[in-house]
Parts: C-alpha cells; structure tokens; sequence
C-alpha cells in the first residue's frame, strides 16, 4: 500500500525523551498522520511535528517493537514481563507493583482513545492484550544439543520485533500478526544461529484480546502460532528489535543490536525475501532438528563463509517505519540527550541498488 508523497513528509521529525528508558520502536497512522513510539514502559502518541497528544503509561514490563494495523486502525506492541536483567531493572526505575509473574503479550492499543498524557491501560480502556504461552515454554524450556544442555529453546529471552504482512512465501491475501523471538547473545551454543518469527492470524487471534489487570495477569491466548519460521543470520544480541514488512519491497526487515560471534559478519539489518516460499531444512547447529527457513533477500553484503546476507547500517535497532513509494523512516537517538533518550525520526529513500541500503532524503 503506498504511503503519502516525500515532498508531503517532514525530512525529520524531533522526539523529546519521555522518562527513564530509551524508544523502543515506531508506528505511524499514516491517514491520521500521528506516530506512536515506546517509550519502554508507556506508549506516546506525537503528530507531525513532534508534539505530545497523549500517552499510556505505567505498563511496568518491556513493551517493545510496535505496528499499526491500518485495517483496525490500532497499534500493536510486543509486552514481556519477567524477572531476568532487563526485567529488574524495568521494576528498579518504575513505580508501581505488578504481580510477579512471567508472561509474554501482544498488547493491542486503541490509540483514537489516547487524547492525553499519562493515561492507564486497564482504567481508561484504551489497551487489551494476547497472552503467548508458546513464548513462555521456550522461555522457560531446555534445549539439549549434542549432548549439552541449555536454558531457553533457541535462546529465547522472549519478544520484540512486531509487524503485520501476509504469511511468508506469499503476496497479498490474509494478514498475519508476525512477532519475532527475543535472542539471548549466548557465544557458547550452536543453536541460537536462527531469527526465530512466529505468525498468527488476524483477525482470529483477537478473539484472545483481554484487559491486562497487573495484579491477576490473564493467560488468555492462542496454542500456537499458525507456523514458526527460522531466518539463518548469526546470533545477535537480543534477537530482532524491530520488524517492518514492506510491501512495496515484498521484503520483511529486521533490525537488530549486531552479534559477536567470530564466525558470522555480525550486519546489524537483514531482510527476508518474501517472494521465495519457506522450506523445511534441516537448522544449522540443532543437532537435527528441522524448521521452515525463510530465505534472506540476496542484496547488500555478502559474507561467503556463513552464506548470509545483510548491511552495516546503524539505524533501525530503536525504530522504523514504512511509508511506501519506497520511503522510510528510522529513529534517530540523540545522545546528548536527557540520558540519551530523545532524538529524531529521519526521512530515508530505499535504495537496493548501494552497500548502504538506505540514504537521507535531504543529506
């Protein structure tokens, strides 16, 4: 679907820093022209030129990668609850209690409700949410390799990267809500190699949709996913930030906080090419355990001795967004900012074509 004209979009846009932790990721209403951005532990609701219209805060977990659902005009958010590093120091900055449990979410906002600033999902009525309890077994679950015995299948830390498109290896026809696992940067394992992304359908998968009371978290949520794919790109730390299909491309975007396993390239973006349909192959470094594997766009950088393909291009880890016509904007951050956690959103031109697959509209 196309997306307003250049000459009608900001070249860029300011984001001032809201609280304790850094954005997260970025979604646009593109016929009402508002952003959304996570803050971490809120979601806030900005126009054009960077103003606040209003905010949902007090979420107490890790809301993450975010999508706009053009077809229930509502924004989607990957929302972890959990007790490891990134947990603790979530309750360590937030005020408030929630109860102590590990769960992991697809919060669903009713963003035309979010008119002002510090507003409660429970409340106001303006936030629902899916439980996953498929990401709760492999967060919680063993895998043994070879005879070697790790915590968390696939290195699972849980969930970020967002974004709706149709199932892998097709054009068009019903949308799936695809949600990307968290990856632990473990360098002693073999099987955390992958991008793991599961897909549910939508619109089935709301029926789940439940106010989130933090004192009695529901469970309420599908089995499983309709399928679970696998994108061969080295392990990175924390797996895929954030996920962006873009139709015009018929590419699926991930961008991620670069790996540092010696044998992989370590790109920090990578794209799916999703005119190739998935296939069932044995994964690479599971100890013979087979998967649907998504095959990665043969653009960009090639690295010869891992096979993957990807780019250097340092911007995308804390948000971007499609517009069509093949413009995109990407989060900025502004490090002499309040704890560096404000920037700007910078319009950019896809161009396949260059080593550095994005370029400034107006360098």
């Amino acid at each position: 679907m196309a997306g307003p004209k250049a000459d009608s979009l900001p070249d860029s846009i300011p984001v001032e820093a809201q609280g304790n932790f850094h954005i997260q990721g970025v979604a646009m209403d593109k016929e009402r022209r508002y952003f959304y951005l996570s803050y971490t532990t809120q979601l806030v609701k900005l126009d054009l030129k960077g103003r606040v219209v209003g905010s949902v805060s007090g979420l107490l977990g890790h809301l993450g990668c975010i999508a706009y659902n053009p077809q229930d005009g509502k924004v989607y958010g990957s929302l972890e609850y959990k007790n490891d590093e990134i947990g603790r120091d979530i309750s360590d900055k937030s005020a408030g209690h929630r109860e102590s449990a590990t769960q992991f979410y697809v919060a669903v906002f009713d963003v035309d409700k979010i008119t002002r600033t510090g507003m409660d999902g429970l409340r106001d009525g303006v936030m629902r949410t899916v439980c996953l309890p498929t990401v709760k077994k492999l967060y919680e679950g063993t895998a043994t390799v070879n005879g070697t015995t790790h915590k968390h299948v696939y290195g699972c830390s849980g969930i970020d990267g967002i974004s709706f498109g149709p199932r892998f290896g097709k054009k068009g026809g019903k949308p799936f809500l695809t949600v990307a696992l968290g990856v632990y940067g473990d360098i002693q394992r073999t099987d955390n190699d992958y991008q793991v992304l599961l897909q549910y359908p939508w619109p089935s998968v709301m029926r789940h949709a439940r106010p989130l009371d933090l004192n009695r978290m529901h469970t309420e949520g599908p089995a499983k996913p309709a399928a679970t794919y696998f994108a061969y790109t080295g392990n990175t730390n924390y797996g895929v930030q954030n996920l962006e299909y873009d139709p015009e491309s018929d590419q699926w975007f991930m961008a991620v906080y670069k790996g540092t396993k010696q044998q992989f390239p370590n790109y920090q973006l990578f794209a799916i090419d999703n005119t190739v349909k998935p296939s069932r192959k044995y994964l690479t470094g599971h100890g013979g355990e087979r998967g649907l594997v998504v095959q990665l766009s043969k653009t960009g950088l090639y690295d010869a001795a891992s096979g993957v393909y990807g780019w250097r291009f340092r911007y995308g880890s804390m948000g971007m967004q499609a517009m069509g016509d093949g413009y995109f904007y990407f989060l900025h951050p502004d490090r002499n900012s309040k704890g560096g956690h404000g920037g700007w959103l910078e319009l950019y031109r896809y161009r396949p074509e260059t080593l550095k697959p994005f370029v400034r509209v107006k360098p």
